[in-house]
């Protein structure tokens, strides 16, 4: 998997999420974020868009120390050939965050020089 650098130094893939396996994907930009070790969080506005279904809820406790409530959505993405189904956190950002969890197996390669990302 490939991707690339953007202009604020953010390592960018894309990434094909959809609500079903049988549904159609929509693809969307995530960057690599080495700070989160979950999955992925997604905008809300892309949570409903593809109908997501709630799956529960907890507490965590953020960098800063605060408290709030995640909430958690099922949804499926295409991952290095296999369709893997996770657990995606809603948040108000813009590009959804792909967590290291999803990188424990891969090795990931990120050539600032070059502007290049490259997953495998």
């Amino acid at each position: 998997m490939n991707g690339r650098v953007d202009e604020s130094l953010r390592a960018l893939v894309d990434i094909a999420i959809r609500r079903t396996e049988a549904e159609a994907p929509t693809v969307v930009t995530a960057w690599i974020d080495m700070a989160f070790n979950g999955l992925l969080i997604a905008p809300q506005e892309l949570i409903e868009r593809l109908g997501l279904h709630q799956e529960a809820a907890t507490e965590a406790i953020l960098a800063d120390g605060s408290r709030v409530t995640l909430e958690s959505f099922a949804c499926h993405i295409e991952w290095f050939g296999e369709m893997v189904r996770v657990q995606v956190i809603g948040n108000t950002g813009k590009l959804p965050p792909l967590g290291t969890e999803l990188l424990k197996k891969r090795k990931l390669l990120i050539d600032y020089e070059a502007g290049v990302v490259s997953i495998s």
